[in-house]
C-alpha cells in the first residue's frame, strides 16, 4: 500500500545524505517535496501541513544543526512524527463490563464488517477468547448466511437471527445465547449502507444504548482514500466510536487513511485488515507502521508472526541441520508451509530491514502460485530422493514431473534453488543481513 510513498521519502531522504550539512534552505526543499509525497498519497492536506510544520520546527532546532549525521537525525525526526500523527502506541480492545463483552462493528455496506467479524473472532480465540458471532443486518442479502458460514468454517457459534427480527432484539437476545454456549464476547455485525443516513445511525444508536458495548468498531475500506477520513468523522459525530478497523490495506490504495484518520477524528486505528484469508488480521502498531513507510521494515511484526507458527524446538532442529550441511529438500518443504502460514511472502520480505533499498529485492513479487508447485514436486519424491537429491538422475526426474503435473525444467530449476537456498541460509546464519547481501553480488 505505501510503496509509493516510501519510494518518495526515500529518494528525498537520499538527496539530504548528500549534504554534508544541512542547512535551512535544502531543509525546506526536501520538506517540500515530503509535502508533495504526502499530498500524492491522499493524506489529507491539513494533516500533511501540520505535520511538514511540526517537522520543519524540529528540523531547523539544535537537534539537528548541531548533529554530526544531520540527515539521519531528520529522518529519526520524520519517523518520530510519523508514529505521532498515527497514535504513538498500539491501543487494546477494552472488555470492561460484565460477560459476555460486546464489540459493536459499524461501518458503510461494503466496507468488509462481516468479513472483519470472522478475523476478530479468529483473533480473539487465539488469545484465549470465546467469541460469538451475531448477524444483525436484517437487509441485506445473504449477509446472515455469509455470518453463518464464516462461523460453521471457524467452529465459532452464530446467533440464529433471521431477516423479520430487530436488531436491537438480535443482540439483546444475544447475549443470552452466549451465556448458554459459554462465550464471553459478542461480535455484533450490524448494518449498513451505500452512504450515510439518519435511519442507519438511528438503529445504530439504538443498539449501542441498548447494548452499552465497551468498543465500537469502525470498520473503514482504505481503498477509498479520504472518503475514509470523512466516513470515520461522520460516525464518530453520532456513535463516539472507540476505534478504527482498516480492512484492504493489502490492496493498491495510496494509505492516506491510515495517515488521517487519527489526526482528524482522534480516534485509534486499532487493527488492519492486510488480506483475504481469516487470519489477515494485525493490531495497527503506529511506531511498527511508520518504520514500514520509511522502508526501515518491521521486526517486531515479523519475529510475532514467526512465533505464532514456528515451534522453537523445531527452529533449533533446523539450525543444527543448516551448520552440518543436512538441510534437505524435506526439510525445504516443511520450512516453505510454514513460512506460507505467516502470509504473504512479498509484504513478509518488506518487513526485514534494508530488502527495500536492496537493488536485488526491489520490487521482487513472490509468485505465491509458484510455491504449490513446487509443494507438488516435492511430495512426488521418494523419502530417499527428498533427502539425497544427488540421486535425482534423468529418468528420476521425469517420474517426478508426471507425477507433479510440472515439466523437469521446473524439477531442475527447484534443485537449483535450492542448493542456493541452502548456500544463502548458511551465510546469513554466519553474517546476518551483510552474509544475505553478500550472497546476492554477482561478483
Amino acid at each position: 500500500m505505501f510503496d509509493s510513498l516510501s519510494d518518495r521519502l526515500n529518494g528525498v531522504f537520499k538527496k539530504l545524505k548528500g549534504h554534508g550539512k544541512l542547512s535551512e534552505k535544502n531543509i525546506e526543499e526536501g520538506l517540500k517535496q515530503v509535502r508533495m509525497a504526502l499530498l500524492e498519497a491522499d493524506v489529507h492536506y491539513k494533516v500533511a501541513k501540520q505535520l511538514i510544520s511540526d517537522i520543519k520546527e524540529r528540523s531547523l532546532g539544535q537537534e539537528v544543526m548541531s548533529s554530526l549525521t544531520p540527515a539521519q537525525q531528520v529522518i529519526k525526526i520524520v519517523n518520530e512524527e510519523l508514529t505521532a500523527l498515527m497514535g504513538s502506541k498500539h491501543q487494546e480492545l477494552q472488555f470492561s463490563g460484565p460477560r459476555p463483552v460486546s464489540i459493536m462493528l459499524v461501518g458503510l455496506q461494503g466496507s468488509g464488517k462481516t468479513t472483519t467479524a470472522g478475523k476478530l473472532a479468529v483473533y480473539l480465540r487465539k488469545r484465549g477468547k470465546k467469541p460469538f458471532l451475531v448477524p444483525a443486518d436484517v437487509y441485506r442479502p445473504a449477509a446472515i448466511d455469509q455470518l453463518h458460514k464464516l462461523g460453521s468454517m471457524l467452529d465459532v457459534p452464530v446467533f440464529p437471527s433471521d431477516q423479520g427480527m430487530d436488531p436491537v432484539d438480535i443482540c439483546q437476545n444475544a447475549r443470552t445465547a452466549a451465556q448458554k454456549e459459554g462465550c464471553d464476547t459478542l461480535l455484533l455485525d450490524t448494518a449498513g449502507r451505500l452512504h450515510i443516513d439518519e435511519a442507519l445511525m438511528e438503529e445504530l444508536r439504538r443498539i449501542k444504548d441498548t447494548v452499552q458495548p465497551p468498543e465500537t468498531l469502525l470498520v473503514a475500506d482504505s481503498m477509498t482514500g479520504q472518503d475514509a477520513v470523512n466516513i470515520a468523522q461522520s460516525f464518530n459525530d453520532v456513535l463516539d466510536i472507540s476505534g478504527v478497523v482498516l480492512s484492504k490495506m493489502d490492496g493498491d490504495a495510496r494509505g492516506g487513511a491510515a495517515l488521517s484518520i487519527r489526526a482528524i477524528t482522534d480516534t485509534p486505528i486499532k487493527f488492519a485488515g492486510i488480506g483475504e484469508k481469516l487470519e489477515d488480521l494485525e493490531p495497527f502498531h503506529p511506531d511498527r507502521m511508520a518504520s514500514r513507510i520509511l522502508g526501515m521494515g518491521d521486526v517486531l511484526t515479523f519475529i510475532e508472526k514467526a512465533q505464532s507458527v514456528v515451534d522453537e524446538k523445531d527452529a533449533a532442529e533446523l539450525e543444527e541441520k543448516l551448520r552440518k550441511s543436512q538441510f534437505t529438500l524435506e526439510d525445504f518443504r516443511d520450512q516453505m508451509v510454514q513460512i506460507r502460514k505467516m502470509g504473504s511472502l512479498t509484504d513478509l520480505m518488506n518487513m526485514i530491514p534494508g530488502i527495500g533499498q536492496a537493488k536485488q529485492l526491489k520490487n521482487l513479487k513472490v509468485n505465491e502460485k509458484e510455491l504449490v508447485r513446487i509443494e507438488a514436486i516435492i511430495n512426488s519424491m521418494t523419502p530417499e530422493e527428498r533427502r539425497k537429491h544427488s540421486v535425482l538422475n534423468g529418468s528420476r526426474r521425469k517420474r517426478i514431473a508426471k507425477g507433479s503435473g510440472t515439466s523437469v525444467q521446473d524439477i531442475n530449476r527447484l534443485i537449483k534453488n535450492y542448493t542456493q537456498a541452502v548456500k544463502m541460509m548458511k551465510k546469513i546464519n554466519k553474517g546476518g543481513m551483510r552474509g544475505l547481501e553478500k550472497s546476492m553480488l554477482p561478483f
